[in-house]
């Protein structure tokens, strides 16, 4: 049997304090049943579906199941095996939580219902990961109940174990084939020689919530000394051992931040991260970004598992919150890591790609609402949701087996030296077909240069003494010397003064040069990005405008732009046209900097409403839509709707810098439009602007 392909939505609902965060309501998962079929079409062979204590028992004994009939009715036509999940981090409804004694008993009787309204499901998962759970809600305190104490982790992992086993035994009444899939983030910790005793502490930890539905305990005489002053005690072992309820399958979960760093080298982290033992004071931080020798990877988890318990393995989440081409290389490693297991004997049967649907606010561990969104497969933030490069790769793994990308012949940055700190990024591994940037000396160029670098992409950068893109053979002859698998014309006249002054240079650089890219990429099968300005729009309206509004151009550069925008678009309907608002960030000229470096006044044209765009954000959001297969016109703009002075006054107020005194001028001599405010109907992929400006503070202090 091949290696299956598995799919899963992130439905965490988990508590803090009184507030329920809910992944499926966020996601709109919920909502949408038509996602089935968006899934199926991924070729996938199971699905982690949700049946989730917390959306089904509304209050004690009483059930309902809404549309999960309906989506097993969808995943049956489709050929699709579900494996149910009843609590993913969660620690109930509001009458239960983690620490109460009830908690096992009432979790069964919810399992119970759902086997006997669901006879056919023959796949279960009672508790994700719970030794993460009780970590989580009962260890550091993050998620209900909050309790930061050893004693009531054990509790809480204990009642989730039995809660399991119980569960099972429950079902099984019903269908005595249901197969036990028990999930686990299963992580290393490694230290220096000083901390090697903690490290192996938390080495023999991490297997714990398996050990005990396996009916063992840890070997080291350290961690059975801690178990007992937990409260665990023989009773306890014995009582998971009568039982004898092992998984049938185990499923290992794991990021790139599983694997830990212990350092009692205090002074070289942050506050935040120092802590102790009791006996010795050190840092705990992610390895990937702070030990040399890097993480070990999917290899080594599988095979560590394996070799303890000797069951059939399935990577059960495969998920990386980054660029997408970083998410495609996490991907790509689990898979290779996946098939190499089984060459070695090692039972592997399936890669699941987690995050279909993306998920929000797992940067701050799900403890606040943020709106912090990581697309998976599909991005949410389109209606419907838009798939994602991770689609078009999950069809090739699903049908052939394998998947080819320039992007994947380089290795994500957590295998690259650059990703300690200190450590200065290196090129790019040279591939066979790189991406071709043209422009590469402007400011937008030389952003693009830096995020092709740091995001690892191989790149053959040419500004304008290298290639001039209004010489029809030049272009010819690059793109036939370096085959490139994309584009991106970043060449461009950068301000409305120059274009006027020089029209016909304007003319050749936007129209005639994107006109020659456009038909060269055609030709070579590549993809091409170029970008346009606000000013193809004449700003005679009050709301901002979308890719669907009609072109007024304004002045030169808005002319010959949006001339350019149909030449591209004739040209190759692999063209993708990203509109911006005025960038910030691109250089000592940039709005934002001059107003930084004002005395006591600062003087702004006053009137032109604008959406200020972090050229950061439009960088990294237009390569991913390049990846996506993206075509046509894409508007990229921070959220916003702000004039010079407005602009200026928020740089200022979040510099800290109040007391400049904001001067505003008379109207510019250039043709510009009164409001350029920028918007989309396809998808709003930036934050708002007051968010951009406080990172591009961040990331350039010397600002």
């Amino acid at each position: 049997m091949s290696l299956e392909l598995w799919g899963g939505v992130e439905p965490t609902v988990n508590r803090v304090g009184d507030t329920f965060f809910d992944q499926g309501e966020r996601t709109g998962y919920c909502g949408r049943i038509d996602d089935i079929a968006r899934f199926a079409s991924l070729g996938i062979k199971a699905l982690r579906f949700p049946i989730l204590w917390e959306r089904v028992e509304r209050s004690p004994g009483e059930f309902t199941w809404r549309d999960i009939p309906a989506r097993l009715e969808a995943l049956r036509g489709f050929g699709i095996r579900p494996i149910a999940t009843l609590l993913h981090h969660g620690s109930g409804p509001r009458w239960t939580n983690l620490l109460d004694p009830e908690f096992p008993r009432l979790f069964e009787r919810f399992a119970h219902a759902v086997a006997s309204r669901f006879p056919e499901l023959d796949a279960y998962t009672p508790v994700n990961e719970p030794l993460t759970t009780a970590r989580f809600s009962a260890l550091y305190g993050h998620w209900y109940p909050h309790a930061r104490d050893d004693r009531s982790f054990m509790l809480a992992l204990l009642n989730q174990l039995r809660a399991s086993v119980r569960a099972m035994l429950a079902i099984r009444t019903t269908n005595p084939a249901a197969i036990y899939v028990q999930t686990e983030d299963i992580g290393t910790t490694h230290a220096r020689p000083r901390l090697a005793y903690q490290a192996d502490f938390e080495n023999d930890r991490r297997w714990l919530s398996l050990d005990l539905l396996h009916g063992k305990l840890p070997v080291s005489d350290r961690t059975r000394r801690w178990l007992t002053e937990c409260g665990l005690d023989d009773a306890d072992l014995a009582w998971f051992a009568a039982r004898g309820t092992p998984p049938d399958l185990i499923g290992v979960n794991y990021y790139v931040t599983s694997e830990r760093w212990l350092d009692e080298r205090l002074e070289r982290y942050p506050a935040g991260v120092r802590g102790g033992n009791g006996r010795d004071a050190y840092a705990d931080v992610e390895a990937v970004r702070a030990r040399t020798e890097g993480i070990a990877g999917w290899t080594g988890v599988l095979h560590a598992t394996w070799e303890r318990y000797r069951r059939p393995l399935a990577i059960t989440e495969v998920h990386l919150g980054s660029t997408r081409e970083e998410q495609m290389r996490w991907l790509w490693e689990a898979w290779r890591a996946a098939n190499e297991a089984r060459r070695r004997d090692i039972d592997v049967r399936a890669v699941t790609v987690w995050s279909l649907l993306g998920a929000f606010d797992w940067c701050s561990l799900v403890t606040r609402f943020e709106n912090r969104y990581e697309p998976g497969a599909y991005d949410v933030r389109s209606s419907p949701p838009r798939p994602t490069a991770l689609a078009a790769m999950m069809r090739s793994l699903a049908g052939a087996g394998a998947c080819e990308h320039p992007v994947l012949e380089g290795p994500g940055w957590w295998r690259r030296p650059d990703r300690v700190p200190g450590i200065a990024a290196s090129q790019p591994t040279r591939t066979v077909r790189p991406l071709l940037l043209a422009g590469a000396g402007g400011r937008l160029g030389r952003a693009f240069v830096r995020a092709l670098v740091r995001r690892g992409i191989s790149t053959e950068a040419l500004d304008r003494r290298a290639l001039d893109i209004c010489d029809e053979e030049a272009v010819a002859a690059a793109v036939a010397l370096h085959r490139p698998w994309a584009i991106v014309n970043v060449a461009g006249i950068a301000t409305r003064a120059v274009a006027e002054r020089f029209p016909d240079r304007a003319r050749r650089v936007h129209v005639d040069g994107t006109a020659n890219l456009a038909q060269a990429a055609a030709r070579c099968g590549a993809a091409l990005l170029t970008f346009s300005p606000e000013d193809v729009f004449d700003g005679g309206r009050r709301r901002p405008y979308v890719e669907g509004d009609l072109r007024a151009p304004i002045g030169v550069r808005g002319r010959t732009k949006a001339e350019a925008e149909e030449r591209a678009l004739e040209a190759a309907q692999t063209s993708l046209i990203v509109r911006t608002g005025e960038l910030f960030g691109t250089g000592d000229d940039c709005v934002a900097r001059r107003a930084l470096r004002a005395g006591d006044s600062h003087r702004v044209p006053n009137g032109y409403v604008s959406s200020p765009t972090f050229v950061d954000d439009v960088v990294d959001a237009a390569l991913d839509l390049l990846l996506d297969g993206e075509t046509g016109i894409w508007h990229l703009a921070n959220a916003g709707a702000l004039d010079d002075v407005a602009f200026a006054r928020r740089v200022l107020d979040a510099a800290k810098r109040s007391s400049v005194d904001i001067v505003a001028t008379g109207a510019e001599v250039v043709p510009r439009p009164l409001y350029a405010a920028l918007a989309s109907e396809r998808a709003s992929l930036l934050s708002p602007v007051e968010d951009a400006i406080e990172r591009w503070l961040a990331r350039n202090p010397a600002a």
